[in-house]
């Protein structure tokens, strides 16, 4: 939350220690290894989280009023009158961000980061953005790094810019590590990762995703008759900088565990983000070569079974998210 009114406030430059060892020093401080997903469908936002919706309107209203404010200031006309956004798509926007804000609160502590999918604010246009900055806010508050879920990629100029608006400052989300997508090679990947890295950011490539369909294409056989992933994480690897954990990690899904034996020897320095736990069938017991180099080594990451944890257990979201959390943070420290 913002004191005074106004959009909340960037955090300060973060220091010039690479990801991979504020990474590390994170997971030690907290004793955790998780990374609660932020994937708020507004079909199914817990009940609950109305009793912040006062809160989360505030919240919006007054990013709203500093945006105009400073867009009224440049153009050099008078004071704003209070700024008129689409009813619904706020509505929704707030509601999204109480929810968010309610999740985020309750697994903290279990959790070393947060990592809002950027689709679910993006969908709810610029009143879902400043929904997305403050998620990114109350992460921080909390202590957590905080991990854009953006699975950007595109050519070198237009990775620059994606660098910018995740990484950066203000107008930035000041995101501690993105999501990325390497298709489009190395000369792609590199500003997205120079621009991040100068402001103490890291990134992590996609290199086996924890969706069935990954074996559409990640598992093609290339030339030499290994899979297109195996040319991914040797990319990755060699991307990566810092010992003894690389500032460039890989998304390494916990569906396909049969791989990270694999993948630990071709990426022994890179930290691993392993979604899928829980919704999609991944079990976190199965992880633990993703551990072998560190516990930093190996994020586990849920969304849908922090989130939707009273579905199964009952009680209220927010105990039975904490619940899950902790149940989760136990289950991989105790790996490592």
């Amino acid at each position: 939350m913002t004191e005074g009114g106004g959009r909340a406030a960037s955090p300060p430059p973060p220091d010039v220690a690479p990801f991979g060892e504020r990474l590390a020093a994170a997971v030690e401080a907290r004793r955790s290894q998780v990374v609660v997903g932020v994937d708020p469908d507004p079909a199914r936002l817990w009940p609950a989280a109305s009793e912040r919706a006062a809160e989360a309107r505030a919240l919006l209203v007054s990013s709203l009023t500093a945006t105009d404010h400073a867009a009224r200031d440049l153009a050099g006309g008078s004071p704003p009158a209070p700024p008129t956004p689409d009813p619904a798509r706020f509505e929704t926007a707030a509601a999204v961000l109480a929810h968010s804000l309610a999740l985020i609160d309750a697994a903290a502590p279990a959790c070393v980061a947060a990592k809002p999918q950027l689709a679910f604010f993006e969908q709810l246009g610029f009143p879902g953005w400043l929904a997305l900055e403050q998620v990114c806010a109350q992460a921080r508050a909390a202590g957590l790094l905080v991990i854009a879920d953006a699975k950007r990629g595109d050519v070198p100029s237009t990775a620059a810019a994606y660098s910018r608006a995740l990484t950066g400052p203000s107008p930035g989300l000041a995101a501690d590590a993105i999501t990325a997508n390497p298709l489009m090679g190395r000369d792609a990947l590199e500003p997205l990762i120079a621009g991040g890295r100068a402001r103490g950011a890291g990134a992590f490539l996609l290199v086996r995703t924890s969706n069935p369909g990954a074996a559409d294409v990640l598992d093609l056989e290339l030339a030499d008759g290994r899979p297109l992933w195996e040319r991914l994480a040797r990319m990755t690897a060699e991307l990566g900088q810092g010992e003894p954990l690389a500032d460039i990690g890989a998304v390494t899904g916990a569906t396909a565990p049969e791989h990270l034996a694999r993948m630990r020897e071709l990426m022994p320095r890179t930290p691993f983000l392993l979604p899928g736990i829980g919704a999609q069938g991944g079990d976190v017991a199965a992880l633990a070569p993703a551990f072998s180099p560190g516990r930093a080594a190996g994020l586990v990451t849920a969304s849908r079974s922090i989130a939707n944890a009273a579905e199964a257990r009952g009680g209220d979201p927010a105990d039975a998210a904490r619940a899950e959390a902790e149940r989760l943070r136990e289950t991989a420290w105790n790996l490592a």
